[in-house]
C-alpha cells in the first residue's frame, strides 16, 4: 500500500466515524483557505539556496546544517508534530527508504516546531533512525517560505482535541509549517522541492531517490 493509499485509508476513518461533520467541514475549509491564499508561493523552490540553520536535536545536540552539507547532500522534511497522524505515517514511511538515502551518500532530517521532548516521543514510538530538530518560534520554517497561522475556529477545535500546541511547541503563536520535503546539494542549493497546503497530501517518499542519485552521478563525473 502507497504511503497517500494509507493516508487516504485514516483521513476516511476519521471523517466518517471519528469527527462530527462540523469538525470535518472545518478542517476542509481551513485547507481550502490555505491554498486560495496562495501562501505556498512563499515556499522556496528547485534552484534557490537555502539559508544555513543551527537547530537542536531531540537528545539535546545542535545540528548544523553547512556541518552535514560538507558530508553530503542533505534532505529535509517538515513535520507538524507529534499530535499529527498524518504527519507520523509519513515519517515511518521516509523511514522506510532512510537507509536508501543514506546510501546515497545524503543525510536525512527531519524539522519541526514541537519541543525536543516531543521530538524524542516520536522517534521512540516509531522507532526513527534520523533525527528530528525542534524549529523554536518556527524561525526556519519561516525562512523556507513555510510558516503559516492556524484559524481561530481550528485553534478552538485543537484546543478540543487536547491539542494545546503553545505547550506541545513551547511557543505561544499557534503557527506551523506546512508539510514539505527538500533534497539539498553541498552547495546549498535546492534540487528537489515538495511542498503543499493540505497536510493530508504527501507524495512517495521514494521520489527523493532519483534526485539523490543525480547528484551522486554528477559528483563522480
Amino acid at each position: 500500500m502507497s504511503l497517500q493509499d494509507r493516508l487516504d485509508a485514516f483521513k476516511l476513518d476519521f471523517e466518517t466515524k471519528q469527527a462530527p461533520p462540523t469538525v470535518v467541514a472545518a478542517f476542509h475549509k481551513a485547507t481550502a483557505d490555505l491554498i486560495a491564499s496562495k501562501a505556498i508561493d512563499r515556499a522556496i523552490k528547485v534552484g534557490d539556496r537555502i539559508a544555513s540553520f543551527k537547530l537542536m536535536d531531540s537528545d539535546g545536540a545542535l545540528v548544523d546544517s553547512a556541518q552535514l552539507l560538507a558530508k553530503g547532500p542533505l534532505v529535509v522534511t517538515f513535520y507538524r508534530g507529534v499530535w499529527c497522524p498524518y504527519c507520523n505515517l509519513d515519517l515511518q514511511a521516509i523511514e522506510a527508504v532512510a537507509d536508501d538515502i543514506r546510501s546515497l551518500g545524503a543525510s536525512l532530517v527531519a524539522i519541526s516546531p514541537q519541543t525536543p521532548s516531543n521530538s524524542r516521543k516520536v522517534k521512540q514510538q516509531h522507532g526513527l533512525s534520523f533525527s528530528i530538530l525542534s524549529d523554536e518560534g518556527g524561525r526556519v520554517s519561516a525562512a523556507f517560505g513555510l510558516r503559516f497561522r492556524l484559524p481561530d475556529e481550528l485553534v478552538s477545535i485543537y484546543k478540543g482535541f487536547g491539542v494545546d500546541l503553545p505547550v506541545i511547541n513551547g511557543d505561544p503563536s499557534w503557527t506551523l509549517p506546512m508539510p514539505a520535503r527538500y533534497v539539498i546539494a553541498r552547495d546549498g542549493s535546492i534540487v528537489y522541492a515538495e511542498a503543499s497546503p493540505d497536510y493530508t497530501r504527501r507524495p512517495e517518499p521514494t521520489e527523493l531517490l532519483p534526485p539523490l542519485l543525480r547528484l551522486r552521478r554528477a559528483s563522480a563525473a
